[in-house]
């Protein structure tokens, strides 16, 4: 299997810790994000999701562990180099530039991209009006930013992100004030994305989207991993439903014929 062939790992996180003082953000945390697929990524409020992605993108040292991207160990090296290898991420808070149009947002990335020479032959006036359309943002090209509402404007740090040419893609939250028709425009999205051979991480609480969306799914509480897997088998886990999703009536449960599910639940 050649390093970036679908469902081959693209990123793994092995045993991660991360400790402020007495206080433990992060327990023993594993996790694999393959290439070509949404892998997903939830838990409750504080349960050490965006403290994960400070870890992998390289904002936070962890205490203990390391961090594999394509084989490679990453965990010694900044923030910029990881962007440079193929690391993009999203925020919960949005971080764009307000003041600059939905085009200029994204060409600033491209612009950058191209200094690297990752955008091939194209200009960044080009490879910004590809996002664009990629995207479905060409309708709001435009626009200045401060003044789309929040869903549309969480798209444009998709888009930006994705004017860096990452091979990992961590998007955290990126349904957040999204109405319904926007989260299942970004479905189709994600889909493509995976499509194209995109590694993408999805932290998201948009329970419908992440099951409709990812292949395999992992759970976060208190810093630690209770469940992963598929993830139809991990929202039927008692674990989760306890920590985080409560009962769920809308999966039958597994007939008794049926062989166990494929989670793996850690001990308490």
């Amino acid at each position: 299997m050649t390093s970036n062939e679908r469902g081959s790992p693209a990123l793994v996180v092995e045993g991660v810790e991360l400790r402020y003082g007495g206080l433990t953000a992060l327990r023993g945390v594993d996790l694999t994000v393959h290439h070509g697929q949404v892998d997903g990524l939830i838990g409750p409020n504080g349960a050490g999701k965006t403290s994960l992605f400070d870890v992998v993108t390289g904002l936070t040292r962890p205490t203990q562990g390391r961090i594999l991207l394509d084989g490679h160990d990453i965990t010694s090296k900044s923030a910029t180099r990881r962007a440079r290898l193929g690391l993009a991420r999203t925020f919960q808070r949005l971080e764009l530039f307000s003041s600059l149009t939905v085009r200029e947002n994204i060409q600033v990335a491209a612009e950058a991209t191209r200094s690297l020479g990752r955008t091939g032959s194209r200009s960044a006036e080009a490879f910004t009006t590809a996002q664009l359309a990629r995207t479905g943002l060409t309708p709001v090209a435009s626009v200045r930013v401060d003044t789309l509402p929040t869903g549309i404007a969480r798209i444009v740090e998709v888009a930006r992100a994705l004017a860096s040419e990452p091979t990992v893609l961590l998007l955290d939250e990126p349904a957040s004030g999204l109405d319904p028709p926007e989260s299942e425009a970004l479905a189709r999205l994600l889909d493509t994305l995976a499509a194209d051979g995109l590694a993408v991480l999805l932290v998201e609480h948009d329970v419908d989207l992440v099951i409709r969306t990812c292949a395999t799914l992992t759970v976060l509480d208190r810093g630690r991993v209770i469940a992963s897997g598929d993830p139809g088998d991990v929202q039927r886990s008692a674990a989760v439903q306890q920590a985080y999703l409560g009962p769920v009536y809308d999966i039958p449960a597994p007939a008794e014929d049926r062989p166990e599910p494929a989670v793996s639940e850690a001990s308490p």
